[in-house]
């Protein structure tokens, strides 16, 4: 209950800071359109503290919806080592993955900033680590005996050992093996925020751009190529999946979340 306590004040903070940015809003156009008829120094300098204001609020806003995003990966985190574990259907944990994806944070730079590791396309550095909660794309052998094949799964690190190097993580698809110990080259972290197309489009993968990307309504990554952007933050890259049932080897277009597309890795024992 601490959790969903934390989840309605920041909720409520959010609603506060919506009503704030509408009227910041209003007041700015007020001083564009006061812009159109007088554009002394006075009128500009207003005009620019008006804006000012309502990107700061905004960004208060995005704040507050990324520590709601901590919250609940804070929350089933404890859920799942009290031993409170929640077995979901087939469907249920496609709806959730869709969910997680469209409400994954997203990061709009200011001029001149740099974008940071795990936005968008920008991959982690080598020395990042991925902490308990997070999701990501993880090495792993199938399940049938007997066999050598290796699928990139999607699964949430459990705890990660500096001194062995290795995760453990948990395979979100439980009718698999649920755990894995992996070492650090076997395990790829998913974005942490969305890239803005509007802002950043640096950060997005370029068309043509060979990646991984997780096949829709399953939880398994495969190669693919980026056939189209995103325009804007609520729409998805179109890639083509390598398929050799098709005449030119890849499919039909289909449309993947930037949380689910991520650099190519090539596969190492």
């Amino acid at each position: 209950m601490q959790g969903q306590t934390k989840i309605q004040e920041r909720l409520r903070g959010i609603q506060s800071l919506i009503h704030e940015i509408e009227e910041a809003r209003n007041h700015s156009e007020t001083g564009i359109n006061k812009l159109t008829q007088n554009n002394n120094p006075s009128t500009i300098k207003q005009a620019m503290q008006d804006a000012e204001k309502e990107e700061r609020l905004i960004r208060q806003a995005l704040s507050k919806i990324y520590e709601i995003h901590n919250i609940r990966n804070e929350s089933r985190i404890h859920a799942r080592n009290s031993g409170q574990k929640e077995m979901l259907r087939k469907g249920q944990l496609m709806k959730m993955l869709q969910i997680s994806a469209q409400t994954l944070p997203l990061f709009v730079s200011k001029p001149g900033e740099k974008v940071p590791q795990l936005v968008g396309c920008i991959p982690a550095n080598a020395e990042y680590t991925g902490k308990a909660g997070d999701m990501v794309a993880a090495l792993t052998k199938v399940v049938d005996k007997g066999s050598d094949e290796e699928n990139w799964i999607m699964a949430e690190v459990i705890s990660y050992s500096h001194h062995t190097q290795k995760y453990e993580v948990h395979d979100i698809d439980e009718e698999q093996k649920p755990r894995h110990i992996l070492s650090k080259r076997r395990v790829i972290p998913l974005p942490l925020y969305r890239a803005n197309p509007e802002t950043d489009i640096h950060a997005l993968f370029p068309k043509g751009t060979v990646v991984m990307a997780l096949y829709p309504q399953t939880t398994c990554f495969y190669k693919a190529i980026i056939n189209d952007l995103p325009a804007n933050a609520k729409q998805d890259y179109e890639v083509l999946f390598e398929d050799s049932t098709y005449a030119n080897g890849y499919s039909d277009p289909m449309y993947v979340p930037q949380r689910f597309v991520i650099s190519i890795k090539q596969r190492k024992s």
